[in-house]
Order: structure tokens, then C-alpha cells, then sequence
């Protein structure tokens, strides 16, 4: 037990505290990577909330990241820089679409729930794609002014790699302190019931569409969030993020990382990167490498490389 709540606790605070003064530390490129990961870091982590938590597998996270991107990028260039209302729209709207897909979504499970929310994921796509008045179609809609925060009287500007991040790093960690407060209430412990045995819920009166929707919805509204930091941080917003190519990314790293432990879909997020980064410096290739890699990852962890580390940290252990 002692081991078990030191990790519990001194890893995220340590975690926290590596990723304050890294911008200090690092050259700027790396100031962006760190930013792009935190950024994909809180999809995956919001999309484990789905996967990991409700055993539901969605093939459309990348719409509600694409209208986050493109309500950020709308307000943006219709002249509204306050930075709380541009976070604050993006996640009401993908709120409101996530909450409509839901409701259709829910009923179905394993691969017809899939596919549904890949059908919807692609629908939103083609309409970002061809609503070209709106949009700009497959040119994206690029942001050329970035919003200031009035802090302590001294107004700050993003336009510094060094400011942007610590912006993500502030959102993204108030995020996740309120996906891990969800995911640890009683919510998340019938969430994780229905998971289990979701007749069981319903023999005992849990509502488990309700359930279902009111996580699809939480999923949907947080990942929005990352398109709005995505589309600030990338001066720009493009179909792309809605395609079912980008809702892969956060399968990919919430398997990588473990979607057994709340926070592995962030490391998942580093590791995909970082192997990303690596590689490319080698070879034009990177994408088969990066394959090899990610299968070999899946076999000898398959937990997840958090996951599966944590699990022979904890081996002996009493719960």
C-alpha cells in the first residue's frame, strides 16, 4: 500500500514539476514537441475516458478536436482575442455535438459503436471539407492573431514558443485534474461497473445509455478543448483533424501508454513522439519503423509500457 500510494502521488508531482522548467531547460523545437504531446496528451487521456473507463472504442474523436480547431479559428478571425470565451465556445460546442452523436452512439456496442462514431466522425468531416465558404475546404482556416491574457496587470502574448507552452501546460493540467476528479467519483466507479458487466448496472437500476452518454459527452467536450489549445498553438485549423486517420492517434497512444492507468494515454502521447522524432532523423521511412516498433511495443507491453510497468512495480503489492 505505501508503495502503491508514493506512486500514486509523487509521480504526477514529479511529472508536473519536470514539465514546468522544461521550456527552461531545452531548446525551443522541444519547447514545441513538449507542447504538441501535452496538447494530443489531453485527446488520449479524454478519449481513454471512453475506452479505458466505459470499454467503448471511438473511431470519431477527431470531429470534436476539429470543432474545437475551427471554433477557435472562426472567433479569431471574426475579431473576438478574449481567451477565456475562444476555450469556453470551443468546448460548449463540441459539447453539444458530442451529447447529439452520443445519444445515437450509445446504444451500440463493440464494433457497431465504432463504427457509428466513425460514420459521424467522417460526416463532420466532409462538411468541414466542402462548406468551403466557411472553412476555406482542404486549404484550412489559417489564424494570423492569437489571443493576450491580462496577467497581474502585464498583458502576455503567445507568439513566444516559451508562452504558448506554459498556456497548454496551464489548461491541459487543469484538465486533467478534473478528468482524473470524474473518472475517481462515483460517476467513474459505476462508469467502470457498466465496463465490467453492463446488465448487471441495469438490473440494479443504473441508467446505462445515461451513463454512456454523459461520458461520451465529457470525452467529446475535453478533446474539444484540445482543438481549441491545437488551433492556437498550429495558427490554423484544417478537415484533417476530423478524419478518421487523426481519431486514430489517441487509440494508438491510449493503447501505447496503458489504458489502465489514467495517466499512461499522456505517456503513450511522449512515447509516440519522441519514437516519431527519433526515427525521422534516420529515415525517410519513419512511418514503417515506427510500425515495428509500435507492434513490438504492444507485444512485450501489453498493458501498455505505463501500465505494464506499474503493474510489476506493484507485483506483491496488497491492494
Amino acid at each position: 500500500m505505501a508503495l502503491r500510494a508514493h506512486l500514486n502521488i509523487a509521480g504526477p508531482a514529479v511529472l508536473v514539476l519536470v514539465l514546468m522548467i522544461a521550456p527552461l531547460l531545452v531548446p525551443t523545437y522541444w519547447v514545441m514537441i513538449l507542447s504538441e504531446i501535452l496538447i494530443l496528451g489531453l485527446m488520449a487521456v479524454s478519449f481513454n475516458l471512453l475506452l479505458g473507463y466505459s470499454g467503448l472504442l471511438s473511431f470519431g474523436q477527431g470531429a470534436f478536436f476539429g470543432i474545437g480547431a475551427y471554433s477557435a479559428a472562426l472567433m479569431l478571425q471574426a475579431g473576438y482575442t478574449n481567451l477565456f470565451l475562444i476555450l469556453l465556445v470551443g468546448m460548449l460546442l463540441a459539447l453539444i455535438i458530442a451529447a447529439v452523436v452520443g445519444f445515437f452512439s450509445v446504444k451500440l456496442d463493440e464494433i457497431f459503436f465504432a463504427m457509428i462514431t466513425l460514420g459521424f466522425g467522417m460526416l463532420l468531416f466532409s462538411i468541414a471539407h466542402n462548406w468551403r465558404d466557411v472553412t476555406r475546404g482542404s486549404d484550412g482556416l489559417p489564424v494570423f492573431v492569437l489571443p493576450t491574457l491580462n496577467f497581474f496587470g502585464a498583458e502576455v502574448s503567445f507568439y513566444s514558443p516559451i508562452h504558448m507552452y506554459y498556456l497548454v501546460f496551464s489548461v491541459v493540467l487543469v484538465a486533467i485534474v478534473l478528468l482524473w476528479l470524474i473518472v475517481h467519483s462515483p460517476f467513474g466507479l459505476v462508469l467502470r461497473a457498466t465496463r465490467e458487466n453492463k446488465q448487471r448496472v441495469s438490473f440494479v437500476g443504473g441508467k446505462v445509455n445515461l451513463l454512456r452518454i454523459v461520458a461520451f459527452t465529457i470525452s467529446g467536450t475535453f478533446t474539444g478543448l484540445a482543438g481549441v489549445l491545437f488551433c492556437l498553438f498550429n495558427s490554423m485549423a484544417t478537415p484533417e483533424f476530423m478524419h478518421w486517420s487523426f481519431s486514430a492517434k489517441p487509440v494508438i497512444m491510449s493503447i501505447i501508454g496503458g489504458t489502465g492507468v489514467f495517466l499512461g494515454p499522456l505517456f503513450g502521447a511522449a512515447i509516440f513522439f519522441f519514437l516519431e522524432q527519433i526515427i525521422i532523423r534516420f529515415t525517410e521511412n519513419w512511418m514503417l519503423f515506427l510500425g515495428v516498433v509500435l507492434v513490438l511495443i504492444v507485444i512485450y507491453f501489453p498493458q501498455g509500457v505505463l501500465g505494464t510497468l506499474k503493474s510489476k512495480l506493484l507485483k506483491g503489492e496488497p491492494k
